[in-house]
């Protein structure tokens, strides 16, 4: 049985160099690509028994870890490695604590993202030698192990309904996007406020824009 990795990246040259690189590193592994969030989710709807996603946390939707957390809500089967540029050990650290296997930077050569990949389909978390005692270093942030593990508790829709919450929808608007009734969205929403602990729509945006990261491609 062939292994499938869906690899998530907006730049078509990166993703043809990953497609390159993985072709030797991993045998008879059937290779996906995705060039957005929304593309990425839904190939995991479309196709069964995808392994492994490999996750740029900055392109097109993905709202530094609110793709990674939206991954690992609907699809917590699928191991997910963030591979990217920022390489700050805080951003590691957020990464692995909302449910990242792994962390491979852009930089990596192919010897290294071969071990990384094998390591983290035996099961093991795997980041960069170099980066480990930094990221050793980074305390997790209470506050982010929280969210992690509320959000872990929403179901598929209600992660949805987060997403549009904190994009200001309203619930008419929220039930139009989503196809469902406006008392149903209601139903949600009580139900997102109480995992996640939070009194009003406005601390659940809150809480989910607790996600972001800065680009660090925005700071040159």
């Amino acid at each position: 049985m062939s292994l499938r990795v869906l690899i998530a990246d907006d730049h078509p040259l990166f993703r043809g160099a990953l497609v390159q690189a993985l072709s030797g590193a991993l045998n008879r592994a059937e290779l996906l690509q995705a060039r957005d969030l929304a593309e990425t989710i839904e190939k995991l709807q479309a196709i069964d028994d995808i392994d492994l996603v490999l996750l740029d946390l900055h392109m097109p939707g993905n709202q530094g870890l609110a793709g990674l957390a939206a991954i690992r809500c609907q699809f917590p089967a699928v191991a997910v490695v963030v591979v990217s540029a920022n390489e700050d050990p805080q951003v590691i650290r957020r990464a692995l604590d909302h449910g990242a296997a792994g962390f491979i930077p852009k930089s990596a050569g192919l010897d290294e993202m071969t071990v990384a990949l094998n390591t983290v389909l035996d099961c093991k978390e795997w980041i960069p030698p170099r980066l480990e005692q930094a990221v050793a270093n980074q305390q997790s942030e209470r506050e982010d192990q929280t969210l992690a593990g509320r959000i872990a508790h929403l179901t598929p829709q209600q992660f949805r309904v987060l997403k549009l919450v904190a994009e200001g929808q309203l619930n008419k608007q929220i039930a139009d996007a989503l196809n469902i009734q406006e008392r149903t969205v209601k139903a949600h929403m009580s139900e997102i406020f109480s995992k996640l602990e939070v009194r009003n729509r406005t601390q659940a945006g809150v809480a989910y824009r607790q996600l972001d990261l800065m680009d660090p491609a925005r700071l040159v």
